[in-house]
């Protein structure tokens, strides 16, 4: 950080969250950064002068960072952005493109600015590269989800029962409470009929071994059709729980999907 007369000046690299239309010439972007948590900034002119931020300000690029302020809390001037990543494997490709633009929503919905977590900004990473890679399944989607939850304090309860703490290998048949984050065993879930959703054992432990396994080895695990539906079902009712609302971007990628069928 450099000390200037009225502002001060520092220097961040952080992934484009979203993007927006502001005045005649300038847009206002919201980055999750390596160092500041998330961030919010007025890029001067950049509907304008598209040559100044080339393709640094675009949702999910990966861009280092130079900004002013006054204080802490005032909204940013992007005095310099150039892009590191732009990820092109994913802008070529429809599909591509939804998914790291859901991730991207999502990690918006759960970020509050101003709080750094450097393990969420190396998730972002990781799963971005995965898909550039070609890694773009449906499986990735969900450990992504389960990992974000993880680190913004909402981790869904999967290996005991809520109620009594039957661990998931002694439970037959599993349900998931949206409401309470985690699963019941057959018994526990009697007094709670309307909202618990019925899931094979296997699902869970599926989601289990996704959430805790190394980021190099995470694309190698393939699911059945029934865990896939299952797992869909039981975190985007979480999330949508959580939030209050449905995530805009599942719901367009999931209409490409039926279309591209």
């Amino acid at each position: 950080m450099t000390k200037g007369h009225k502002r001060s000046v520092y220097k961040a690299c952080g992934f484009v969250l979203q993007a927006i239309d502001y005045g005649e010439s300038d847009r206002i972007v919201t980055f999750y950064t390596d160092t500041y948590g998330k961030l919010r900034g007025i890029a001067k002119g950049a509907r304008r002068s598209r040559k100044r931020f080339a393709n640094a300000i675009e949702i999910f690029s990966c861009s280092a960072i130079i900004f002013s302020r006054k204080t802490t809390h005032s909204l940013a001037l992007i005095e310099n952005c150039d892009v590191i990543d732009h990820y092109p494997a994913i802008r070529e490709d429809l599909e591509k493109t939804l998914i790291a633009s859901y991730l991207i929503e999502l990690v918006d919905k759960f970020t509050i600015e101003e709080t750094k977590n450097l393990k969420l900004f190396q998730l972002i990473h990781n799963f971005l590269n995965l898909i550039e890679n070609g890694h773009n399944s449906e499986e990735i989607v969900r450990f992504f989800e389960l990992r974000l939850l993880s680190l913004a304090g909402y981790e869904p309860a999967l290996e005991h029962c809520m109620v009594c703490n039957t661990h998931i290998d002694n439970i037959d048949t599993p349900y998931f409470n949206p409401v309470d984050g985690g699963i019941r065993c057959y018994h526990c879930r009697m007094n709670n009929t309307t909202s618990c959703i019925p899931v094979s054992p296997g699902t869970i432990k599926a989601l289990l071994m996704g959430r805790d396994m190394g980021i190099d080895k995470i694309h190698r695990l393939v699911f059945s059709k029934q865990s896939l539906a299952e797992s869909r079902q039981i975190l985007s009712r979480f999330i949508a729980q959580v939030l209050g609302r449905e995530v805009k971007s599942l719901g367009v990628l999931d209409e490409i999907r039926r279309l591209t069928l």
